[in-house]
């Protein structure tokens, strides 16, 4: 089991940009895909991206493409969301997630039960 620790979330305003970042405490981080998931008040969880653990195939829910961008820096075990011109519908509380080696296939990442470990989540509210 590998522990993902977020952090970046705030209260900003339509319009500011944010950067998330998420701690994976492991040495064979580099072998990992990962993902960030994120769930609105209300609502179930749902995909936000993903990224292989080569660092390419990257993939983005329609609803953030050309917004939001993820990273992942094997050597410092941790992943990113950056995020631009964010709007009232991104306020959620967003997960990192890993799915470590035997990997799930490039056609599942879009799904959470692909992932075997999640982080607690951190905050993100957008006030209009």
């Amino acid at each position: 089991q590998v522990q993902l620790v977020e952090s970046g979330g705030g209260l900003v305003q339509t319009g500011a940009s944010l950067r998330l970042s998420c701690l994976a405490s492991s040495t064979t981080f580099s072998t990992y895909n990962m993902a960030w998931f994120r769930q609105p008040p209300g609502k179930e969880r749902e995909f936000v991206a993903s990224v292989r653990w080569s660092g390419t195939n990257i993939d983005y829910a329609d609803s953030v493409r050309g917004r939001f961008t993820i990273s992942k820096d094997n050597a410092k075990t941790s992943v990113y969301l950056e995020m631009n011109n964010l709007s009232f519908e991104d306020t959620a509380v967003y997960f990192c997630a890993a799915d470590r080696p035997p990997l799930r296939a490039m056609s599942a990442n879009r799904q959470a039960a692909s992932y075997d470990d999640w982080g607690q989540g951190t905050q993100v509210t957008v006030s209009s």
